[in-house]
Parts: C-alpha cells; structure tokens; sequence
C-alpha cells in the first residue's frame, strides 16, 4: 500500500524543478507511505513519479518504487495489492516471459505482465486493489489506472501547464503552479449525497478516475483518453439477464467457496494483518473464512459506544469468542469521538459528510497499533442486498404506483401547506390509538418526509429521493446547477427488478463515492492497509447471477449470505436488527457542537465566502435546534464544507 504521484509538464517548466516538485508532491502523502520514498524523472520528456511505501509484500530494497522494468521500458508507481501475483508469476516463468526477478514483489510481477501482454490484458488478468501511474519510455505515453470497484483513489487534472496525478487531492495542492477553485457544481452534487460523486471532484478541471477504468495521455498532447476495462455495468447486466439456476444450497456452496479463495488471497502479507469485526453479517463472514484458513487466532478489532442505539462492541465480542480470535475492543467516550472531528477535512481532503467516519478513524487507529493489514467486511450490502432500504423503496413504490401521480401531487401539495409543527400537535392525540410501529415523536415531521416522496413519476427518482441529503441543492448552493451522475440518468438501464436497480445504484456509486472513500482515507491517515475481500470482482460477477430470491425474500436481506454465515456462527449472535455503524450526531448538534457548528453556520459568515445561501440551512439549523425537524444529516454536510473550507483556506 503506498500513495503516488506525479506529472507530466510542459515545456515552460523548469526541467531542474521535476525533483523537488515530486519529492513535494509525494511528502504530502507520507501518511500513506511512511517506510520509504523515491522519485524517477526524465527531464527530456519533462515528467516526474513519486511514491511514498507502506511495504507489505517484499520488505526488501527489492520492492522500492519507483520500479523499472526488466527491459527499462516502462516505470511504474503503484498503490495497492495484486492477491494473484504468484500465480501470475507462475504463468509467465511457464510461458518463458519472465525476467529475471529481482525480488518477490507484486509490483514487479505487475511490470513483468504489462511488458509480456500490454497494460490492457495485464489489467484483465490481475485481481486486486490498486490505483497505478505507468510510464511508457518507448511511446513516451503516461497510462493511469484504477481497480475495477475503486477501493483506491486516483486524481488527476491540469495543474498549471502541467498534467498531474496523486492518490490524494493535498498531492495535487503541492504543485507550485495550483490554483483550482471550488466547483459549484460539484459542490451541489455534495449537497445532495454528502460526498463529491466521481468523476467529479471539489475542485474545477480536476478529476477522480472512475473504476475500472485507464487513462491514455501521448506526450506532447493536451487530452487524455479515458476508457474502461472492466465494467460494473456489464457485469450486473450480463448476471442479471441469465441469472443460475442452481438450488439455494448450490449457490451457497459456490459463494462460500468463492469467498473462502477471496479471503484466502487477502490474507498473504510480510507484515501483521487484522480484520475489523462488528459482529454484522459481513465482516463476521470474513473474520469466519480467515479464523477457518488461519493456524493461528486472527486478529480482530472494534470500537464500542455507551450511548445507547450505537454500540455493536457486544455483538462482536460474541462472534469473537464464539471464532477463537485475538480480540481487542475500546470503548470510546462521546469526547475522545469529537476529538476526531477537526481533523476531517485534512484526511478527506474533499468535503465528506458520512459520519460514520468517526468512527471508521477510530477502530482504524486502534487496529494499526496491532496490525499493518486489516480485512473489512464492506461490499456485503451492494452486492446481496443488505440495506433496509431496498424493501423500503420497493414496497414504497409498490404501494405508490398504485394511485395516479396527480393525486399523489396533490396530496403532497396538502400536507406541505402546514407546517409539520402544526401537523405534529394535531395528531399527537391521535399518537396512542395507533399501531405501534406508527407512533413517532415528530409525526409532522414524518409526515412532511412522505410528502417529499409521494409525488414522483418513477422508482428510479424515488430512490434518488431517498438517497439525497438536500433535495433541491440548487436553492443551497449560490450558482450550483448540478452535474448530470449515473444516479440522474438511468433511463437506459436494463435491469427493471427494483431491488436489482437501487442495487446496481449503490454499487457504482454510494460503494466506491462513500462507502470506499470512509474507509482508504480513515485508514490511510494511520498508515494502514484496509482489504475488502467481498469485493473480489469474481465475486461480484457471481453476485448478479444470484436469482433475487436468494438474497432479499420475506425473510429479510441477505439471505444467500446468512446461509454462508450459518456454517460458522450460529444465527443468535447474528439476528438483530440492521445497526449503522454511526455516532449521535444528531443530538451532538444540540447539545456539546452547538458552539462549533454556530460559528461555522453564522449567516454573516455564509454571506461573506458566497457558496450557500444562509436562508434555507439556518431555517433547517434553527428547526433542528428545537426539535421540530431532525435535519442533522444535511446540516452535517454543510458543517463538513464548511469545515473543509476553512482548512484549504489556512484559517
């Protein structure tokens, strides 16, 4: 695992600047890679690599990077693991196309591949996490890459006269000649999901790579290409349109095989390796396979709460014990989880507003004091479906569908014409004649939330309702028309199961935007590698050939992944109901942040760096302060820009 960087100038740049400007560029990152540093340059051509190491596989001198080929065509930097590379290794010493190893790295067995095959089907053969810069000597072409499900980042854009990468935005920022100004755009996309959804980024003209996908610039020419490898589309179509056959027990056997190799290829390091257990379905699949495969007890961690609603440590110590691991837990007080709170902007260096976050850093500093290496259960939800809601928007639009959309308009245009106070005090007599499951504390507020859903014309809007933050980010951001994403632009998606497509959604959006970015970045900033062997891609195309019934029925979600977990765990220290992995927020706002958050939501203060308009967020703060409204989740996502700002701007 490391972080790189690098670029490509042009001729105005001084050719004497490529190493101090890498070597700065590279140091940014250091909590990537603090084992080890170099940079390689051509002055001819006018470009620089730098990467910074986190060894993992080949601790030796052996592995330093930049690494150049055998042949001395090409020099790469990479970031990232390739789980294949001994048998890789194998093939081309079989086929006679083996160089001469230096040591036992995967990134030279990479470089080996790409100079026996080329970069598009070394791409195709690896499995793994990465995100990799490759220079071509010969054809003088800069190639950028990215895994198929983007667990690694890579950025890139003009800087100046200069095209420049890095694992991370603060790489770019290091170049001299930066002067990239926030996108509104972009900024409005954050409003509405609480992350910069890819390609976009913050910053205008700069670009996040989408996975799978490489990136093509010939020297001496503006443009890059960019085109895909692998496709996530592809892969959920073809499964989705033949889906097995096989029995509920076949396809069990076939997943928890598949997912045993998986872990088992994950598991290869020179360094000590954990894993994160929550006592969820997922990781606690992935803690079962690897304890399964391990001569010795695996290495877990968790973080516990004593607010009540957010605490799993419990349920993880039960699947701990009940697997024989190594565990260790921290329980973590509400202050020492604030703490963690003005750091955020410096280790997502982009707004980020899931706050999950928190403690996402806080189990990931607990495990690096024990391990380098640590497996994660992430993926799990998006691919066999796991999210409530999934039933949630299904029976929702079911139910909709049902009435024409004018009346459902006009019943949303009702309930809007009062306010959810006044809603709230008219039907609190009503509140203990209801079913159970229908008495809330707020039922205005409720009832103003299903009017934001009832009037749409379509599930595939619906569901981007249920998933927005801000719904109308146009009238947050001051100048923010948003960007089209593949959230806003399905209509050519062939997949008309409604589990299936908000499935689909989620796995080429919130699981590489949100999902992946929570975890390299908390992780990273402690310099530790995080794998994620649900997200083998293998394992991902035997997913979309499940039959949904398999995975969400009556029952509940999940279901084809519960019935690998029941081999290992029994099902009482796993049947509970869905917990997020989350901190109070909500409450915090009101009571220990209300100073913080007070000064960075002044109307005078929004006025004066002129990205949001003040009106609609302190109507929404001043609701939520008095328990009218619960609006943390897209208050949180002002604070996080709001924060971020005010880091990037040195104040």
């Amino acid at each position: 695992m490391c972080g790189i960087a690098g670029f490509l100038a042009d001729a105005r740049f001084n050719q004497t600047r490529l190493l101090p400007v890498a070597l700065s560029m590279a140091d940014a990152i250091r909590h990537r890679g603090p084992d080890d540093n170099g940079v390689w340059t051509d002055p001819h051509a006018r470009i620089a690599l730098a990467q910074r190491r986190l060894s993992i596989i080949d601790l030796s001198p052996a592995g330093h990077q930049p690494m150049v080929s055998a042949s001395g065509r090409y020099v790469i930097v990479f970031n990232g693991e390739i789980y294949n590379f001994s048998t890789l290794r194998a093939e081309l010493e079989t086929a006679g196309t083996a160089p001469a190893w230096r040591g036992h790295s995967d990134t030279e067995v990479l470089l080996a591949l790409i100079e026996a095959r080329g970069v598009r089907a070394a791409l195709q053969a690896v499995r793994g996490m990465f995100a990799f810069a490759l220079w071509d000597t010969h054809e003088r072409t800069l190639v950028l890459a990215r895994d198929r499900l983007g667990e690694k980042p890579l950025y890139y854009g003009r800087v100046g006269g200069s095209f420049a990468f890095g694992s991370e935005l603060k790489a770019l920022r290091a170049h001299p000649e930066w002067n990239a100004p926030v996108d509104r755009g972009a900024l409005a996309l954050f409003m509405r999901h609480n992350y910069v959804p890819a390609p976009y980024t913050i910053h205008e003209g700069i670009r996040k790579l989408p996975p799978g996908q490489m990136l093509t610039l010939a020297w001496g020419t503006k443009e890059p290409v960019v085109e895909p490898y692998w496709s996530a589309r592809a892969a959920a179509e073809a499964g989705f349109r033949t889906p097995s056959n096989r029995s509920h027990a076949a396809l069990t056997d076939a997943l928890d095989s598949l997912l045993r190799d998986a872990v088992a290829g994950q598991m290869v390091a020179d360094v000590p390796l954990g894993a994160f257990l929550s006592g969820g379905i997922d990781s606690s699949v992935v803690v079962a396979l690897m304890q399964a495969q391990s001569p010795r007890p695996v290495k877990t961690f968790t973080i516990g709460f004593t607010e009540e609603g957010y605490d799993e440590a419990v349920h993880a110590a039960a699947v701990a014990r009940h697997l024989g691991t190594e565990h260790t837990e921290l329980y973590v007080t509400p202050r020492e989880a604030m703490a963690v709170i003005p750091r955020l902007p410096s280790i997502y260096d982009e707004p980020f507003a899931d706050s999950s976050q928190i403690p996402t850093f806080l189990v990931s500093q607990l495990a690096r004091q024990h391990v380098t290496v640590s497996l994660s259960g992430d993926g799990g939800d998006e691919l066999l479906g796991g999210y409530n809601r999934y039933l949630l928007g299904k029976d929702l639009w079911q139910k909709l569908s049902l009435l024409p959309t004018g009346v459902r308009t006009a019943f949303a245009r009702m309930v809007k014409a009062i306010s959810p106070r006044t809603w709230s005090a008219l039907m609190k007599p009503l509140m203990p004649l209801a079913p159970s499951r229908y008495r809330v504390g707020l039922p205005g507020d409720k009832l103003h939330k299903l009017a934001d859903v009832v009037s749409h014309a379509d599930l595939d809007s619906l569901y981007r309702d249920l998933v927005s933050h801000w719904r109308s980010p146009g009238e947050i951001v001051l100048g923010g028309a948003e960007y089209p994403t593949l959230l806003s632009q399905t209509g050519d998606l062939p997949i008309d199961d409604p589990v299936a497509r908000m499935m689909f959604l989620d796995l080429v959006t919130y699981l590489p935007d949100d999902i992946l970015v929570k975890v390299d970045r908390a992780a990273m900033a402690v310099s530790l590698e995080t794998r994620v062997p649900l997200l083998d891609h293998r394992v991902v195309e035997f997913a979309w050939q499940v039959p949904m019934a398999s995975k969400v029925d009556a029952r509940g979600t999940k279901q084809l992944l519960r019935s690998v977990l029941d081999r290992y765990v029994p099902a009482a220290l796993i049947d509970r109901p869905k917990m997020g992995f989350g901190v109070p927020i909500d409450s915090w706002l009101r009571g220990p942040l209300r100073d913080w958050a007070e000064a960075l939501l002044d109307p005078a203060r929004l006025k004066r760096e002129g990205y949001l308009n003040p009106q609609p967020i302190r109507a929404s703060w001043e609701q939520h302060l008095s328990g009218q409204r619960d609006w943390h989740y897209p208050l949180w996502d002002v604070l996080m820009f709001q924060a971020w700002l005010e880091h990037v701007d040195g104040r």
